[in-house]
C-alpha cells in the first residue's frame, strides 16, 4: 500500500483496483526490473520435496 499511494503517487481507488500483475507492472515502470528468476521446473520441486520433506510424511504425498 505504501508504495502504490506513495511512491506511485496512487489514488485509493485506483489502488485497490489494480490485479497484482498490473501493481507489479507498474512498479516495475517506476523502479525497473526486479531480477525475477523463471519459476522453478518440476525437477526443482521434486529435489526440494526430497531435501525437506512434510513432517510426519513418509512417501511425500500427504
Amino acid at each position: 500500500m505504501e508504495l502504490g499511494l506513495g511512491a506511485l503517487g496512487m489514488m485509493p481507488c485506483a489502488f485497490w483496483s489494480l490485479t497484482p500483475r498490473e501493481l507489479q507492472a507498474a512498479l516495475a515502470g517506476k523502479f525497473g526490473a526486479t531480477g525475477e528468476t523463471a519459476a522453478p521446473t518440476r525437477r526443482d520441486l521434486d529435489t526440494l520435496m526430497q531435501r525437506f520433506p512434510d513432517e510426519g510424511s513418509t512417501d511425500g504425498n500427504e
